[in-house]
């Protein structure tokens, strides 16, 4: 992670409010609704971001303009010096986001009531309680 980091002003950013599902767009979620996840933490999106290769600065005593009460934003790198990707899977913000997004609720701070059930009960339907109709 050593040759960016001088250059941390240039790395993008990621709110957790941008993909919490709690929040409206007005708001400052940036993904749709139905991708995003529940109250996630910054800690929580640099896991994610470990996880996808993909280098991370977590800093705790910044916020959101929109809603200052919320402390921490993640700073991420997508792309190398050269200009590959850290993760050829990953090359936007946005792709960057749903994939955190995804990663969220199976962080290992979140699994801890569902996991020794998962086996027999989650086992039925897949998503129970999805609703909406299907576009043709």
């Amino acid at each position: 992670m050593g040759e960016g980091l001088s250059n941390i002003k240039k790395w993008n950013i990621i709110y957790p409010i941008y993909i919490n599902s709690k929040k409206t767009i007005a708001e400052g979620r940036r993904i749709s609704a139905t991708k995003a996840c529940e109250n996630p933490t910054c800690i929580e999106i640099g896991d994610c971001c470990k996880h996808l290769k993909i280098p991370c600065a977590i800093e705790l005593d910044k916020a959101y303009p929109r809603d200052f009460m919320q402390k921490g934003r993640v700073r991420v790198l997508l792309k190398k010096e050269d200009g590959s990707l850290y993760n050829p899977a990953i090359g936007t913000k946005k792709q960057l986001m749903l994939q955190v997004a995804g990663l969220v609720p199976r962080h290992p701070g979140r699994v801890k009531k569902q996991e020794p059930a998962s086996s027999s009960t989650a086992a039925g339907g897949s998503k129970p309680g999805k609703g909406g109709k299907k576009k043709k």
